[in-house]
């Protein structure tokens, strides 16, 4: 389990970035895979889940995640939804108490975010589709219309694929500097092969800095290079591996 300091400090704020370390989990999903959607069995997976929210002294019923689909689609959440319902969506924020708001991962940059004066957070899950798309600006907006102010709000990136072992294409490349010259400086070129490693968590920080997010802090740690710690879809798949595991990273107000 990993902390950002940004958000530790804060006053009824509790999170996680969890790693794959302690969980009931076996083979390819070893041991906290908190993922549904994954080939894992549904048991293991409920065990998982509650034992990380019982390190957030929460109920695997407090944990609330969404039907993840790389979109900028944030919504609110007053309660946990039934089994099955989960919205489909990439981002949610709330002011409700003892509700943890889930992200799952796999290379994705987790995003976690928190006006602790207001008592609103927020989480997103921030894959390279969704971040271009601006689903970071769609949490922070959900949050305000719960009651944050975009300059008290502390956020945190995840552990999540590096720069190093991010591996992309030209047209990847062009795609982005369409957008903005700028984002220029999140690519390092590969002369001898043509292609390019991307900063996927440099990105997702210059998003919400730019934003006028308060503080924004990123965590270490590198998805795909850290087999021990951390699952990964690239990896499975360099591997020839079409499963995988899922990180969870959560947050909650009451922590």
């Amino acid at each position: 389990m990993i902390t950002a300091s940004g958000i530790e400090s804060l006053t009824g704020v509790g999170h996680a970035f969890f790693t794959r370390d302690g969980g009931v989990s076996e083979g390819h999903f070893a041991s906290l895979n908190c993922g549904f959607g994954s080939g894992d069995e549904r048991k293991r997976v409920t065990e998982n889940r509650r034992r990380a929210m019982r390190s957030l002294g929460r109920t695997d019923g407090d944990l609330v995640t969404v039907h993840q689909v790389h979109s900028a689609t944030a919504v609110g959440v007053e309660r946990p939804w039934a089994p099955g319902q989960a919205p489909v969506a990439d981002a949610m924020a709330t002011r409700t108490p003892g509700i943890a708001l889930g992200v799952l991962s796999a290379d994705c940059a987790p995003v976690l975010l928190a006006d602790a004066i207001a008592g609103v957070i927020g989480a997103a899950h921030g894959g390279w589709r969704g971040l271009r798309a601006g689903v970071l600006e769609a949490t922070l907006q959900t949050m305000i219309g719960l009651g944050a102010e975009v300059g008290a709000i502390a956020a945190a990136v995840g552990p999540c694929i590096q720069r190093g072992s991010y591996e992309v294409g030209p047209e990847f490349h062009a795609e982005f500097l369409t957008d903005d010259s700028g984002n220029g400086d999140f690519f390092v070129a590969d002369d001898a092969s043509g292609r390019f490693r991307f900063d996927l968590a440099g990105y997702a920080v210059r998003r919400l800095k730019d934003a006028g997010c308060g503080t924004v802090q990123c965590v270490e740690g590198d998805t795909f290079a850290d087999e021990a710690r951390f699952f990964s879809y690239r990896r499975n798949a360099r591997q020839g591996i079409s499963d995988y595991g899922r990180n969870l990273s959560a947050i909650v107000l009451g922590g």
